[in-house]
């Protein structure tokens, strides 16, 4: 299993929290990639409740871990 940030972006409105199944179904239906499917069909959590991507991918970057001025925008 392999996350990228584009991967992982299919899923950021995804109905959290969700199951396993809840992710792989909304991926399905979203047409997200072959490998978004892949990825969430390895994850050997199955009845896990996931809250967000984090809980899948402990190293999504959130807002914090890019540098911007806020208040140039």
């Amino acid at each position: 299993m392999y996350w990228t940030l584009e991967l992982a972006s299919k899923l950021e409105d995804a109905p959290w929290p969700a199951t396993k199944e809840e992710l792989i179904d909304y991926a399905i239906r979203s047409g997200a990639p072959l490998e978004v499917i892949e990825n969430l069909q390895d994850i050997e959590e199955e009845n896990e409740v996931f809250d967000s991507i984090e809980d899948i991918w402990p190293d999504y970057p959130s807002k914090d871990d890019f540098f911007f001025n806020e208040d140039e925008y």
